[in-house]
């Protein structure tokens, strides 16, 4: 699903907002590791991803051709500062109304607007592809973002205090919200 836009952001910088594709692929596995190694907040760790350019290229690919799944890259100065995405749950009949949202954005970036110009876009492609609503799981302690998503819309319908556990062996409460398209 094709999506680019140019948005101005916080500090006077402007903001790419592009499909990833498979030439993207060292620069987001860069990225990837660096923004998942700088907060708890995310579902994975640095290390739980595929390492291999080549394959991450080939996912990439995909999703830039798809007709109901996106990543998109903010690039500031050319530099991936952070992406988004969605991907359809599941193709059942049942299910194939609704996408899962991501979002990952590197710490040097936060609160210039980047969040929002992501969740925007990938919201607009949601809509685009037809789903009619949106989900996303948030770590309860990570006040920004679930602000951001108010924002847009999106409301709470459930909490999991056991939602994920860290490495630390930790709990962290998630935050299960969706938005109607």
């Amino acid at each position: 699903m094709y999506y680019f836009e140019t948005v101005p952001l916080k500090n006077g910088s402007a903001c790419e907002l592009r499909n990833a594709e498979g030439k993207d692929a060292a620069a987001f596995l860069s990225y990837f590791i660096q923004s998942h190694g700088e907060t708890d907040y995310l579902t994975t760790y640095p290390d739980e991803t595929e390492q291999d350019p080549g394959k991450v290229a080939e996912r990439l690919q995909i999703k830039a051709q798809s007709a109901s799944d996106a990543e998109i890259l903010a690039l500031v100065d050319g530099k991936v500062a952070g992406s988004a995405g969605i991907g359809m749950l599941s193709d059942r009949d049942k299910l194939r109304h609704q996408a899962e949202f991501g979002i990952s954005i590197l710490k040097e970036y936060w609160r210039l607007g980047i969040g929002t110009a992501l969740t925007k876009a990938c919201i607009d492609c949601a809509k685009k592809a037809g789903f009619l609503q949106l989900e996303l799981e948030v770590v309860a302690g990570n006040n920004a973002a679930i602000r951001l998503y108010e924002k847009f819309g999106f409301i709470e319908y459930g909490r999991n205090p056991r939602g994920f556990r860290t490495r630390e062996r930790a709990w962290q409460e998630t935050v299960l919200m969706r938005l109607e398209l």
